[in-house]
């Protein structure tokens, strides 16, 4: 069962035995390295297997009895055909691979065409090719020849413009295949690129340089790619122990502005507030009605005295605010400066703990505490370093190898010009030549990848060959060969500088040849001039050779100078790779003790939520209970205006006081009893006056004795009816705003109930949080001990331990300190910066305690002065006046300015009136002007009345004189009697008509 196996054994009836067990059923099921069967056993009704093993998989497997075994199916093969012997078998084609009659003729005509062609071929080849002998034959006769009888290439050619043409074909050729093969181009070239950046492009080449004229050598570091998990987790900056601690600072903050915002505003303040508005409302806007001079110039002097007042109160107030902001700004005697208890709070939260780690006693700031994510965080950003270092070198190394290639080119194009210059000197008068550097196969390791055509063919070819031969061994011959050719250098190209030195110098030689054959005795201006070449010749040989020395030279330094600061380096990186195993380490007893913390964490940022939620619904209860509180002063001075409006409207005097007042004092239960016999009354409609009057009765009784002095069903004698009703309807208000108060009094009760339970939930929550802050800050310090306790490994040398013993280095270390220097420095330059900074806190204390003692002198004089001039200030008051005055009430209240304003308001008042008098008088008199003239109308018609009064009863005399006696003169002729008093009387009747139109004037 170690590499997860599992074997069933079939038991027997004969029992155990050593032969009973060679049969068995073997079953792999979980994983081999790291699936060890850790149990087994069977379910509770024996019916299954049950196995569990190391790689975290349970596996069931089913018993099976006899009687489920699956019987064994027999397969019934039917009988042979009769009468199949007499039958011939039909022949058929059992090939897979043979062709069909169509396309074997098909196949056959394919045949005979490629045969022609390749004859035809064949042909122009064989015509071609002697061609090319006969070409060449000519070529040779030619070389033959002498110099100045040969032929030049270009006259071999018949016409130029068959080649032109040629040219043209074959390009046009290459551009068609290379259209037809682009997509093919594409799809290998983007393979190649995928096959490149999964296999080459991840591989570190490891560069060797070699020195050229010593054995030095400097190689690169072999890289790893640096985690993408630490990458994550370095961009991460904020982690849980940051959140805590803004929400808990943000917290604190909240409490602050709620203290600030509960202080109530000075009355100073609200006093300048007041005068400034009272100032405003003093500035009398100009009238725009025409006033006399003296009305102007009343107002002139009251706006003077307006301004006057204005900034009399302006310096009061600003003398009240500087002396309220003095007094504000005066500390209490248990003061702290907020700044420096700002410093203090910063230095203990950064400042850090000099005590040993290991004491008891050592404590650890915010800053300070390690978690997984610090330490995953400080990892990462190491092997980052490391990585970055490295490359850098890797890059200064590949920088070197380019010098050397370039220094390589350089000395070929040097070696170039002195055999060139060597050839125009003796064999005798030649310098030996400095060998030309060559690049190791480990200097260029990135071009074992690389390839070429020439490789890719001989590949091919050994692709092809090994083929053919079925040899194991020369397959292998094949392989490495291949395997040669890859790692051999590349081939000179057409562009080589040695290649093209090589091939310069042979054009040389041979025509040096050339001109010893041809040459004639020189002259002596000739002789000088080779005399002076030749001098010139060995300058520059001696010289290129001296440059190609100092090339190889100067590589050489700069290769070991790089090998010496790569030596230094790897004495860092050892360190380094040393710190990277301690914070390994570090990291998995982090990891270890990451549950508990995050359990501490989430518990904390639990609590600190829980408060919020508590502080928030604290303060919705706050603002509730304020809210009920206005209501019942609402409510409260709604009962106020009640009686107010009860009092005003009995009046002075009211004999009805007492009997009103109790009937809207009368309590409501009685009301309610008579509702209730009332609905009552109303379901028996036959018997709802019978009931009425039973519970009048009751309500009677109940009321007790108040049922004997008063019934309020009733208006009492002599009062009003009016007034009965309006104390009915203010007790029914009355009864509603006390019920409502009831109910705002019981809400605030319950408000204040659940704002004490939350507040004492507050408290424990505020206690647990404390609690847990603690638990937190000692599990921070068992986690630091534990960390302590890891073995680190700090390489030291002889002169930086200074813990010496007599001398002598001591045997045990485990009482030793390590510090870094720049540390140690720290500490050191700490020293000599708390012993200065002592020296000048002694100083600045000194001096402050010899100002205090100056200014409790300077104030013991001040109050001794201010007391003798409040003595003197008083006397002379006492003397002028003959009591104390408040010269500041005196200063604002000077002048009564809204009765100055008053004042000039009455005077305009007077002389508006007095223009509008004088407007109505001169009215008036015009009116009586149309008077007089109309009374005069009047008396002229009432005379005129007054004669046809007259003139009527003159007539009417007459007339009755002549009916009585000359009735029996005139009875002959009656007729013009008639006709005469018709006309006399139509003429009464329109005189009295005129009269009633004049008594209508007149009245």
């Amino acid at each position: 069962m170690q590499d997860g196996s599992l074997r069933a054994y079939p038991l027997r009836e004969e029992g155990l035995s050593v032969g009973a067990l060679k049969d068995y059923w073997y079953l792999n099921v979980h994983d081999n390295d790291n699936g060890q069967i850790r149990g087994i056993c069977c379910s509770h009704d024996e019916g299954c297997l049950i196995t569990c093993g190391g790689d975290g998989n349970i596996f069931t497997f089913d018993f099976l009895s006899e009687e489920e075994l699956p019987k064994e199916i027999k397969v019934t093969i039917p009988p042979p055909r009769r009468g199949l012997e007499k039958e011939k078998a039909t022949e058929d084609i059992k090939d897979p691979d043979a062709y069909t009659i169509e396309k074997f003729k098909q196949k056959k005509e394919y045949e005979r065409k490629m045969k022609e062609a390749e004859e035809k071929k064949s042909k122009k080849r064989e015509e071609l090719s002697a061609l090319r002998q006969d070409f060449v034959f000519l070529l040779q006769k030619n070389q033959e020849l002498p110099k100045h009888m040969q032929l030049h290439r270009e006259e071999f050619e018949m016409d130029r413009r068959i080649f032109e043409e040629l040219d043209r074909q074959t390009l046009q050729r290459i551009q068609l295949v290379q259209k037809q093969l682009a997509w093919e181009h594409e799809k290998q070239f983007i393979g190649l690129q995928k096959l490149q950046t999964q296999f080459r492009d991840s591989l570190e080449f490891t560069l060797t340089v070699h020195a050229i004229q010593s054995n030095h050598q400097i190689s690169s570091y072999s890289l790893l790619s640096v985690s993408e998990k630490y990458t994550q987790d370095k961009k991460q900056e904020d982690s849980k122990g940051a959140v805590l601690k803004e929400k808990w600072t943000a917290l604190k903050e909240a409490e602050q502005a709620e203290e600030e915002i509960s202080r109530e505003t000075s009355p100073v303040h609200r006093g300048s507030v007041a005068f400034g508005n009272e100032s405003e409302r003093l500035k009398t806007p100009e009238v725009q009605k025409p006033t006399t001079r003296y009305i102007e110039s009343r107002r002139q002097k009251i706006r003077r005295l307006v301004e006057k007042y204005d900034a009399l109160k302006a310096k009061i107030m600003k003398r009240r605010a500087e002396w309220h902001e003095l007094y504000k700004n005066k500390p209490r005697h248990n003061h702290e400066n907020s700044k420096d208890a700002e410093e203090i709070k910063e230095a203990r939260e950064n400042i850090g703990c000099y005590r040993l780690k290991s004491a008891t006693n050592y404590t650890l700031t915010e800053n300070e505490r390690i978690s997984t994510e610090k330490k995953m965080m400080q990892l990462a950003i190491l092997e980052d370093l490391i990585h970055e270092m490295k490359v850098n070198m890797n890059k200064e190394i590949v920088s070197l190898r380019d010098l050397k290639v370039s220094t390589i080119d350089e000395i070929k194009s040097l070696v170039k010009e002195v055999k060139s210059i060597q050839a125009n000197l003796d064999v005798s008068e030649h310098l030996p030549i400095p060998p030309i550097p060559q690049l190791h196969p480990d200097e260029v390791p990135e071009k074992i990848v690389e390839c070429n055509s020439d490789v890719l063919l001989r590949f091919k070819e050994e692709q092809e060959a090994k083929a053919k031969l079925e040899e194991p061994l020369e397959g292998c011959l094949s392989s490495r060969a291949f395997r040669h050719v890859f790692l051999q250098t590349p081939p000179v190209e057409e562009g080589d500088p040695v290649a093209q030195a090589g091939d310069a110098s042979a054009v040389v030689t041979e025509e040096q040849k050339a001109f010893e054959m041809e040459k004639v005795e020189p002259t002596e201006m000739e002789l000088e001039i080779l005399k002076r070449e030749k001098i010139k010749n060995l300058y520059l040989q001696e010289a290129l050779i001296k440059k190609i020395n100092t090339l190889v030279i100067n590589f050489d330094a700069e290769l070991r100078l790089l090998r010496h600061k790569k030596l230094k380096m790897d004495v860092q990186m050892k360190s380094a790779d040393l710190r990277c195993i301690t914070c390994c380490e570090e990291l998995l007893i982090l990891k270890k003790l990451e549950i508990h913390e995050d359990l501490l964490e989430e518990k904390i940022c639990a609590l600190i939520s829980k408060q919020e939620d508590i502080h928030s619904k604290l303060k919705s209860y706050l603002a509730q209970m304020e809210d009920r509180k206005c209501e019942m002063v609402m409510l409260e001075e709604r009962e106020k205006a009640l009686y107010a409006s009860f009092e005003a409207s009995l009046g002075e005097n009211n004999e009805f006081v007492d009997v009103l007042t109790d009937i809207l004092k009368k309590e409501v239960e009685f009301v309610e009893k008579e509702e209730v016999g009332r609905e009552a009354g109303e379901q028996n409609e036959n018997e709802e006056e019978d009931d009425e009057k039973p519970d009048v009765k009751t309500d009677e009784e109940n009321c007790g004795s108040e049922s004997i002095v008063f019934d309020d069903s009733v208006c009492p004698e002599g009062c009003s009816e009016d007034l009965f009703l309006n104390t009915i309807q203010l007790r029914q208000q009355r009864i509603g705003i006390e019920k409502a108060l009831e109910e705002e009094k019981k809400v605030a009760a319950v408000l204040k109930k659940e704002y004490n339970a939350l507040a004492i939930k507050a408290k424990e929550i505020e206690t647990s949080l404390d609690t847990t802050n603690r638990e937190l800050d000692a599990f921070q310090w068992e986690k630091l001990h534990k960390l302590n306790e890891l073995d680190v490994v700090v390489p030291l040398r002889l002169h930086q331990v200074q813990c010496l013993v007599d001398g002598e280095l001591p045997h045990d270390f485990s009482q030793t300190l390590v510090f870094t220097n720049q540390s140690l420095q720290y500490l050191q330059k700490r020293i000599v910066d708390l012993r200065n900074e002592k020296v000048m806190q002694r100083e600045t204390h000194k001096k402050a305690k010899e100002q205090h003692k100056q200014l409790l002198q300077d104030k013991k004089e001040m109050e001794m002065e201010i007391q003798e001039l409040e003595e003197r200030c008083n006397n002379l008051m006492m003397e002028k006046f003959g009591r104390l005055v408040d010269f500041e009430a005196v200063q604002v209240h000077s002048v009564n300015i809204p009765m100055e304003q008053m004042k000039v308001r009455i005077m305009e008042k007077e002389y508006e009136h007095f223009m509008e008098l004088k407007e109505w008088e001169e009215r008036i008199v015009v009116l009586q002007h149309q008077l007089t003239k109309l009374t005069r109308e009047n008396t002229s018609k009432l005379h005129q009345l007054n004669r046809f009064c007259r003139e009527k009863h003159q007539l009417e005399t007459e007339l009755e004189s002549l009916t009585t006696g000359q009735g029996g003169d005139f009875e002959g002729i009656r007729s013009a009697d008639i006709k005469e008093t018709a006309r006399l009387e139509s003429q009464l009747t329109h005189m009295t008509c005129e009269v009633a139109l004049l008594r209508e004037e007149i009245s």
